[in-house]
């Protein structure tokens, strides 16, 4: 990655970006959209261009794979083992219990 690009990622989304994504991670669970729509209330305006990219990915996972990762069942792997993904992930996932 260029510095040029790495400034890029780093860049907020643009408000068509984030309703685009707001639209595309609608999904098939209630839970996952619980999860989602709070995540989007409280960080959306402040998400990044990287962050986008990593809920992106996050959303082509089907459903139960989604709320396994949100629920702490399972963490990502493979592909999905990325700091931006861990980070989405912490950002979208409900604190946890002690």
């Amino acid at each position: 990655m260029t510095a040029e690009n790495s400034g890029t990622e780093q860049q907020l989304m643009s408000e068509l970006q984030l309703r685009q994504l707001q639209w595309r991670s609608r999904r098939g669970l209630l839970e996952n959209d619980l999860f989602i729509e709070k995540f989007f209330n409280v960080h959306g305006p402040s998400l990044s261009v990287a962050q986008g990219k990593a809920m992106t990915t996050l959303m082509n996972l089907a459903d139960n794979d989604l709320l396994d990762l949100l629920l702490r069942r399972k963490e990502p792997q493979g592909d999905l083992d990325t700091p931006e993904i861990h980070n989405v992930l912490e950002l979208i996932r409900p604190a946890p219990y002690n």
